[in-house]
């Protein structure tokens, strides 16, 4: 006896059931946990945990007080390149016949003895991204010392441990720590950039390093001591991390007096005024005009300055 073929129509109907399902459980998880930790921190047996750690730790004398301006263009551009390179990285990894290739020009300023490499031109921007944001992290960090500014967001005392506990059970709890960026920010958010500045972005440069053709592919100990496949494993999860990053930063910036927030991010100022929010939505728009423009057909003429562009 054959049996029946589902239709078209029956296998949707079958996925959304399935989505609608996985929606509800994950309501239905997100609620239990809420009230758990809502439980946990406030007559449960961590509530005394939370009034010891509040969830942030003073910051050291010398610490500066304020947001400059150059740290809001520089906030910008960071989140320019990132949106970018995660784009590009994500087509360089799931396309497998890329519409457009690039071969570089050897006789130019950079001359070698090897043949130049066919590369996608996806993969040609990404790169290119690669190197203007390396460049401009450059400008951040020197900035960044210079003006003291990295005081705020390097840990000074062990006591940042169970303050960021505290903060992320507050976070989870609908309880949210209190907020003021302008002098001091929470444990939580200081381990969070400090991670993002002083790990995975330097993780994310010696892994995409270590996968490109610049790198030494004769230096045998090298190569044996730091082999590819370490950087591929690493390379992925560094960009998944930099994605949770941007949605849990900007759900947060948004959700915790987003006026306020925006205008210490772009307008350097602490007040509840537009001016932030104006340069964030033009960012955003920004933003979403390169994302379109990443495509062969605006990117080929670029490419073609600087080497041969095949389709």
């Amino acid at each position: 006896m054959n049996q029946a073929t589902p239709t078209p129509s029956g296998g949707l109907q079958n996925r959304w059931v399935r989505f609608v399902l996985y929606a509800a459980g994950a309501v239905v998880l997100l609620a239990v946990v809420v009230l758990c930790a809502r439980w946990l921190t406030g007559t449960g047996p961590l509530s005394g945990f939370v009034a010891k750690y509040p969830g942030h730790v003073p910051l050291p004398e010398t610490a500066p007080v304020g947001l400059p301006a150059w740290l809001g263009w520089q906030h910008f551009l960071n989140a320019f390149f990132i949106v970018l390179i995660i784009q590009t990285g994500w087509k360089v990894r799931t396309t497998q016949r890329p519409a457009a290739h690039w071969v570089r020009n050897n006789k130019g300023l950079i001359k070698t003895k090897k043949p130049p490499k066919r590369i996608s031109l996806d993969l040609w921007l990404h790169l290119s991204l690669d190197i203007l944001w390396v460049v401009n992290g450059i400008v951040f960090l020197i900035l960044l010392f210079a003006t003291g500014q990295w005081r705020r967001i390097v840990p000074t005392s062990w006591d940042i441990i169970p303050n960021a506990v505290s903060a992320g059970l507050q976070y989870v709890s609908l309880n949210w720590p209190l907020e003021n960026g302008w002098v001091n920010y929470n444990s939580l958010q200081l381990l969070t950039y400090f991670l993002t500045v002083f790990v995975a972005a330097p993780l994310a440069i010696l892994t995409g390093l270590r996968m490109s053709s610049i790198w030494p592919s004769k230096a045998k100990k090298l190569n044996r001591a730091y082999p590819i496949e370490a950087a591929r494993a690493l390379h992925f999860p560094v960009m998944l991390y930099f994605v949770l990053f941007v949605i849990v930063h900007v759900t947060l910036v948004l959700s915790t007096g987003a006026l306020r927030n925006l205008n210490h991010m772009y307008a350097a100022r602490d007040d509840h005024g537009w001016l932030g929010f104006t340069f964030f939505a033009v960012s955003v728009v920004v933003m979403v005009a390169a994302s379109f423009l990443a495509r062969p057909i605006f990117v080929g003429p670029v490419a073609s300055l600087m080497g041969k562009v095949s389709r």
